[in-house]
């Protein structure tokens, strides 16, 4: 059977998909009053998810047990993509900071990378840790272009970049230059491939790029080798994403979800009434993919686990 399966919001596109997700599944709303909602980050240890509105200038925590949202931090210096690190601290891209920062268990605030060059920052976006310690974060200029994402403000560095900061020393290396607007990111189970999206034609929308690009990593492990257009949007635009166990693609577009296999063949949609910005896994089994749409955070039970990695 190909189409939409009654009632669930979820199209197959490709026979590859049924394995995936469960013929009995359906999308949930679990909460909705955002401006812009972004950056989910699941917690095990505390069975939540916390999450960013980034207009509002605050984060919100979802707790899976009971079903309550709270805030989470507020003000939260407009913070965009979070993710976790291997010691279950949050890392946070912050529009309103132009930094990256982790919250300590204590709940004291590091800065990682503020700078670059001696200049600052643009507005870091989104953000992975790879399993050597290191984080990986894009920096494009959405957070300074207006106040809506955090605070109007001319571009120091002139160019939007991809970083990574070293685990050991905190050094900050510039790992890609040729993109126009770099957005999510996301390595691969096994960390031989790192996928990023640039949305550059969120400003240029004729010309500008709405495709992932994936690259090799260098055999150093710390450097980014060839890439290629993995896939490009076929409605709206790609912003974050996340892989399964089995390297699958599942990222935001305009109309839901789209579920990349990894040849790069689109095999399947979970649709949602609104653009979703971002997902996550989450769940004791890391079967439950929460989707954070504009105003609403939903969710979807699958047949398939999220990778087990720091930031995957």
């Amino acid at each position: 059977m190909f189409g939409v399966l009654e009632g669930t919001g979820v199209s197959v596109l490709d026979p590859r998909f049924h394995r995936v997700i469960p013929g009995s599944a359906r999308v949930e709303r679990l909460w909705t009053g955002a401006r812009w909602s972004e950056g989910p980050a699941w917690f095990p240890a505390h069975n939540s998810l916390v999450w960013s509105d980034i207009p509002n200038n605050r984060m919100l925590r979802y707790d899976a047990l009971s079903g309550h949202v709270g805030t989470f931090r507020q003000p939260a210096r407009n913070s965009n993509g979070n993710t976790v690190d291997a010691e279950g601290r949050l890392v946070t891209c912050e529009h309103g900071g132009r930094q990256v920062t982790r919250t300590e268990h204590d709940g004291s605030i590091t800065v990682l990378a503020s700078h670059y060059g001696g200049k600052r920052l643009n507005s870091p976006n989104d953000v992975v840790v790879k399993s050597d310690g290191s984080i990986w974060f894009t920096d494009p200029d959405y957070g300074i272009l207006t106040d809506y994402e955090g605070d109007k403000a001319p571009g120091e560095i002139g160019a939007c970049n991809v970083y990574r900061i070293d685990g050991k020393t905190g050094e900050i290396s510039i790992v890609s230059d040729d993109f126009v607007k770099p957005n999510g990111l996301a390595f691969s189970p096994d960390e031989d491939v790192l996928y990023i999206a640039d949305t550059g034609a969120s400003h240029d929308p004729e010309n500008g790029p709405r495709h992932i690009r994936s690259f090799t990593i260098g055999s150093d492990g710390s450097t980014l080798g060839a890439s290629k257009v993995f896939a490009t949007c076929t409605a709206g635009l790609f912003d974050g994403f996340r892989l399964d166990s089995e390297g699958r693609i599942w990222t935001s577009a305009a109309d839901g979800v789209h579920i990349y296999h990894p040849d790069g063949t689109l095999i399947g949609k979970v649709a949602i009434p609104e653009i979703v910005a971002n997902v996550c896994w989450g769940g004791p089994k890391l079967n439950r993919l929460f989707i954070c749409g504009t105003t609403s955070l939903y969710s979807v039970m699958t047949h398939t686990n999220g990778a087990m990695r720091p930031g995957g």
